[in-house]
């Protein structure tokens, strides 16, 4: 199963994120698990200097913003 970790301290602008990469996975219908990371020591292993961010098979995707569920759909295919 691959996985897209969503970066964030749990604010209301990362916890929508969270909602709309979830919505992303059940609309693509790909086999995706969501994963919320909020210690600030593992966000910034992962290179992120903003939040909220989404992180997709390990690669930083989209920092500072929350992606629509549309973006984040065309990031899976």
């Amino acid at each position: 199963m691959k996985v897209i970790h969503v970066l964030g301290a749990g604010c209301p602008r990362c916890l929508q994120l969270k909602k709309n990469a979830q919505a992303a996975v059940e609309s693509a219908s790909v086999d995706y698990q969501v994963v919320e990371v909020s210690q600030i020591d593992e966000i910034l292993k992962f290179g992120a200097m903003m939040t909220p961010a989404l992180v997709v098979d390990g690669e930083l995707k989209i920092q500072g913003k929350i992606a629509t569920v549309e973006e984040i759909a065309a990031l899976l295919k």
